[in-house]
C-alpha cells in the first residue's frame, strides 16, 4: 500500500482527541512510507494530518478545487498540490491516486466523499479497502444506520463486510493492508444476471 485517501473535517470539531488521532494517524503513515491523498487544505482535520505526515518525513499529496485556493486554504508544505475546477474532478483525483480510503470524523463533505468511494466500490468501479477511524465512536451512529440498511434490504450484508471500522491507528492500517474483498462471489454472479 502506497497511498492512501484521507477525509475528514475542515474543522477540529469540539474534543481535542480528533486532532490527537489525525496527529497519530499521519505520523504513524509516515512511519511506514505510506503517501497521504486528502484534500489539500491547511486547515481544520485536513490541516492536523498533513502537518503530522510531513512533520515525520512522509509525502503529502492535495487536490484542493481553485476555488478553496482563491480563500487561501490550501496547505503550502506539500510536495505536491493539485489544483482542479470542480469537487467531482477533486475525488475522481483521490480515486487514483490512493490504494485505500480512510474516513476520519468530518461533516456533510467527508460523509459524501466516503459514501461515493463506497458505491463505486459497490458498482464494481473500483476495488479498493474503505475504513472508517473511528474516534471517540464518531462514527457508531452512522454504522448504525448502515445496519438498518441491511436490515432492510437496501445493502447486501456483503457490502457492510466490506468496511473496516477501527478506533487504534496501527491496527487500522494493518487492516487495510490485509484487506479482502468480501464481494467477489457476488459480483461474478450479479454479472451472470
Amino acid at each position: 500500500m502506497k497511498s492512501i485517501g484521507i477525509f475528514c473535517g475542515a474543522n477540529t470539531g469540539s474534543n481535542p482527541i480528533y486532532s490527537e488521532a489525525a496527529a497519530a494517524l499521519g505520523k504513524l503513515m509516515a512511519e511506514q512510507t505510506i503517501a497521504l491523498v486528502y484534500g489539500g487544505g491547511n486547515v481544520g482535520l485536513m490541516g492536523v494530518i498533513a502537518d503530522a505526515v510531513l512533520e515525520h518525513g512522509g509525502k503529502g499529496i492535495g487536490v484542493i478545487p481553485q476555488s478553496l485556493v482563491d480563500r487561501e486554504v490550501a496547505h503550502a508544505g506539500l510536495q505536491e498540490l493539485h489544483v482542479v475546477q470542480t469537487m467531482h474532478e477533486r475525488k475522481a483525483m483521490m480515486a487514483a491516486r490512493s490504494d485505500a480510503f480512510v474516513a476520519m470524523p468530518g461533516g456533510f463533505g467527508t460523509f459524501d466523499e466516503i459514501c461515493e468511494i463506497i458505491t463505486w466500490n459497490q458498482l464494481g468501479i473500483i476495488k479498493k479497502p474503505v475504513a472508517f477511524y473511528n474516534v471517540n465512536g464518531y462514527y457508531d451512529k452512522f454504522l448504525d444506520m448502515i445496519d438498518h440498511t441491511v436490515a432492510e434490504g437496501f445493502v447486501k450484508q456483503d457490502h457492510r463486510d466490506n468496511l473496516i471500522v477501527e478506533d487504534d491507528p496501527a491496527l487500522l492500517l494493518k487492516k487495510l493492508r490485509e484487506y479482502s474483498d468480501a464481494t467477489s462471489d457476488y459480483w461474478v454472479d450479479f454479472k451472470r444476471i
